[in-house]
């Protein structure tokens, strides 16, 4: 079978092509819809930006459902738009949000992200290979960390905020990346454990651009 069609086993829950031959995997796509709704919840006043997340957040969670379920190509681009997109918007609003940036610095910071994006992902792929598909997440953290340490003097509590962020996001990597490692000693994998700590990550990272509304002045000199 050919084209957007075409099925595959990336994961160690997988043994056949059947619907639910990854149930695990596919119900804990829950803790995505979990976070969204309870975020959403938590948000006070119009917050277009934080709120636009929280549905971007919501898509996440039924396209990595669709793609642990039909396991097919086109279920692959239902599961990383929405990753993506969610990157792309959270750089654009934390750009202007917390450096208190214009709305064409947040775009360029987005634009810029797709070839830094790249450059990360090669360059660390050549030291350590793909680590189970894990390596194209890499750039996040990264880049996360970079915005926390900028912002350490001017908001201390929105840098613990986006390193307790770098934190979550970093064990769930983890998980991701020895999912096929232990398959041998666990047959169910660990594949599970990144979404549900992804989606209390995506979560808590909304929170932390939530608080931060009004644009902090720059550090004195």
């Amino acid at each position: 079978m050919n084209g957007w069609s075409e099925q595959m086993d990336n994961y160690c829950e997988r043994v056949d092509f059947a619907f639910w031959s990854e149930p695990v995997n596919a119900l804990t796509n829950a803790a995505f819809l979990l976070a969204a709704f309870l975020v959403w919840r938590a948000l006070k006043g119009p917050d277009l930006g934080a709120r636009l997340l929280v549905g971007v957040l919501a898509a996440i969670g039924i396209g990595s459902f669709l793609f642990h379920t039909f396991a097919t190509r086109w279920a692959v681009m239902m599961d990383v738009l929405p990753i993506l997109t969610f990157i792309l918007l959270y750089v654009h609003l934390a750009t202007i949000r917390f450096f208190g940036a214009p709305v064409w610095a947040g775009i360029g910071a987005a634009v810029a992200y797709i070839p830094y994006s790249a450059v990360v992902t090669i360059g660390l792929s050549a030291l350590t290979g793909p680590l189970n598909g894990s390596i194209a997440y890499f750039p996040v953290p990264i880049l996360i960390t970079a915005y926390a340490l900028a912002l350490l003097g001017r908001a201390p509590d929105t840098a613990r905020g986006l390193l307790i962020g770098v934190g979550l996001l970093t064990l769930s990597l983890f998980f991701r990346t020895i999912d096929q490692a232990v398959c041998p000693q666990l047959g169910l994998g660990t594949h599970f454990l990144w979404h549900c700590l992804n989606g209390a990550m995506l979560g808590w990272m909304i929170w932390v651009l939530h608080r931060a509304r009004a644009p902090h002045p720059p550090a004195p000199n």
